[in-house]
């Protein structure tokens, strides 16, 4: 039986909450709607229309409920006048159809008001979803790649993105049924006052019991999700894993269909069972505090009944009151509901709002110094250190190398032993944790790091193969050059993908991969070849290959490097690769172990020091023999 983690043993139960002092809760309760002002302008920025119209009808579905009341009971008390005068029926009538039309109207604009809501409401919350899934993929965007190699990042993402939007546009008609509640109200009470103020302080008292076990409850909903983040981003894996054409074959071959379709199951077998314990406890408590408001209501509704009985008001005045009891005690309800939904969504748009404030830890120049049009010095590491955050070991100590310009660079050693790191320092996805490096003898701290970025051609190992088409996917090496014809075809024939484009059945305009209607797919060193030209589509001074040609084939392999400096002329060229038939046409070569420069020279230089440069050539090239 395959045994996989992550199954019952291995889980996080969901902790009881702990503790909490008033201090802490009144601080949590500020928080939560302290978020409000924030969704509203995230709102108002996604469609500021349907904000104000909705506002509108807000203030008209408030006014309806009090307005009705009183057109029943002028319906009412007219019938009942026109009965005991005996008046003609027709007569009665006749002066009865005044208030029937006032009311149908009433009727008329509540039905009206309502579809225009929903409508509004709908266009609200398409734009709303789109708004906020740009905000969070523009914060990623601005992140540093730091970010992107701590798995608690993909927590808060997690947190971030579920139910954001729904959260957002529930705080914005949570908000307006809290004004329209409130407005409704104090219409009920100009009457309801009046009548008795008591019966007024008995149904609404008999309503907070359950605003405040509704709020406990919303805090822990809100606890259980967050909690439970990295198992819903785990069967997001699992269900990407299961479904998607990367990793089929290795699924279906190792038959992992099943197993893995378990732990799926059991991962969200487990929440499911917390959740549906929470709202079980939820809804008992809810229908033991609803009893309580019942039976309030209904206190009020026989004190009603007996003075009608007993001839203090009339019986449209009774309509009245009991429409208005019964509105008020249900209005009363829905306020306090919708104060918790608020609190709940306050406390979930606390995750989003959280994310997006999230900072870069790279700094940037204020004033940046202009990158030169061409290199004169070339690059300089000096004394340069790296850890990677949260780790106490050295990924590269005490690196010292500088790259001429023009010259060619091969990096090479075992895996782990720094050298993409080194690629990552290089292209400023990290800055040095010690030490400098230096572009033209000026920091690249100090340059502005788009411009560094867009002088710097790369392709890394683990290179991105867009579901697009082949133009996309060679243009993408230089976005803002991407309809020019001549040079993506250029890049394609330097990088080797002109033979492939040739062949395709749209050509340049052929989508590649299998996800999407008409996809064409490549094998592994035709991806690489499109790769490879993407890099060569950028204009740089600096261009970067890590295994530009480990999935190629060895003939097309040695074509491109036997043009290779051509293809590299006037730039500096950093080339990572295992093939050491590769990295002997380079300048010179820097073996990297332990995260150390070891030994640095031609490959002649390297041959005749006897080290380990030497060493790992002659054990390749006997592989050969």
């Amino acid at each position: 039986m395959l045994e996989v983690s992550g199954g019952r043993r291995g889980r996080r139960p969901f902790e009881p909450e702990p503790a909490r002092t008033w201090s802490e809760r009144l601080a949590q309760v500020r928080t939560a709607f302290g978020n409000i002002p924030g969704a509203f302008r995230l709102v108002w920025r996604a469609d500021r229309r349907s904000t104000l119209v909705m506002a509108a009808l807000t203030l008209v579905a408030a006014a309806l409920p009090a307005a009705q009341a009183w057109a029943g009971a002028l319906i009412v008390d007219t019938v009942v006048d026109s009965f005991t005068a005996r008046v003609d029926p027709l007569a009665g009538l006749e002066r009865t159809l005044p208030y029937l039309g006032f009311e149908l109207a009433l009727l008329l604009i509540g039905a009206a008001a309502a579809q225009m809501r929903m409508f509004y409401e709908h266009v609200l919350n398409a734009r709303l979803g789109h708004a906020i899934n740009v905000d969070i993929i523009r914060k990623a965007l601005s992140l540093d790649l730091s970010y992107f190699e701590d798995a608690s990042f993909y927590d808060k993402l997690q947190n971030a993105r579920r139910e954001a939007d729904f959260r957002a546009l529930g705080i914005i008609n949570g908000s307006y049924s809290v004004v329209q509640n409130l407005l409704t109200l104090l219409s009920f009470a100009v009457l309801l006052l009046a009548f008795n103020p008591w019966i007024t302080l008995v149904l609404f008292g008999a309503t907070i019991p359950a605003f405040v076990a509704q709020g406990r409850y919303s805090h822990l909903y809100f606890r259980l999700l967050t909690w439970h983040a990295p198992e819903f981003r785990r069967m997001q894996y699992l269900e990407h894993v299961l479904t998607v054409d990367s990793s089929v074959k290795e699924v279906k071959l190792f038959g992992l269909g099943e197993p893995l379709l378990k732990r799926y199951s059991d991962t969200f077998q487990v929440f499911f069972c917390e959740d549906v314990d929470l709202a079980r406890r939820r809804s008992l408590i809810s229908v033991g505090w609803g009893v309580i408001a019942n039976l309030s209501y209904y206190g009020a509704y026989a004190w009603i009944v007996f003075v009608t009985i007993a001839g203090t008001i009339t019986l449209g005045s009774m309509t009245l009151y009991l429409t208005l009891f019964r509105q008020s005690q249900s209005a009363f309800q829905s306020l306090f509901s919708n104060v918790t939904r608020l609190y709940e969504n306050g406390l979930f748009m606390d995750n989003l709002f959280s994310f997006l404030s999230l900072q870069p830890h790279m700094s940037r120049a204020t004033q940046p110094v202009a990158v030169p049009p061409r290199l004169q010095r070339g690059l300089e590491f000096r004394n340069v250190s790296f850890r990677y955050p949260g780790r106490d070991d050295w990924a590269l100590r005490n690196i010292n190398l500088t790259i001429a310009p023009g010259e060619k660079l091969a990096l090479v050693g075992p895996n782990g032993a720094g050298k993409t790191t080194l690629i990552k320092l290089l292209t400023r996805l990290y800055d040095p944790t010690e030490g400098e490096i230096l572009l033209d003898g000026v920091d690249l701290r100090d340059y502005d790091i788009d411009e560094v970025r867009r002088r710097i051609g790369v392709i890394f190992q683990d290179f991105v193969k867009y579901q697009l088409s082949a133009r996309e996917n060679i243009g993408f090496g230089q976005i803002d050059r991407l309809d020019d014809e001549s040079r993506v075809r250029e890049a394609a024939q330097r990088g080797g993908a002109d033979d492939i484009i040739a062949e395709l059945p749209a050509g340049m305009e052929t989508m590649l991969g299998r996800w999407f209607e008409n996809g064409f797919e490549l094998s592994g060193g035709q991806w690489q070849k499109i790769a490879l030209s993407r890099a060569f589509m950028r204009e740089g001074e600096v261009l970067v290959l890590d295994e530009p040609t480990a999935a190629l084939d060895a003939e097309r392999e040695y074509e491109i490097f036997q043009r290779f400096r051509e293809l590299t002329a006037g730039k500096i060229a950093v080339l990572i690769s295992h093939r050491f038939s590769t990295v002997r046409m380079a300048d010179r070569i820097a073996v990297i172990e332990n995260g150390c420069i070891t030994e640095i020279g031609s490959h002649a230089e390297l041959l005749r020091q006897g080290g380990t440069y030497a060493r790992l050539f002659e054990m390749q090239a006997e592989g050969y023999r």
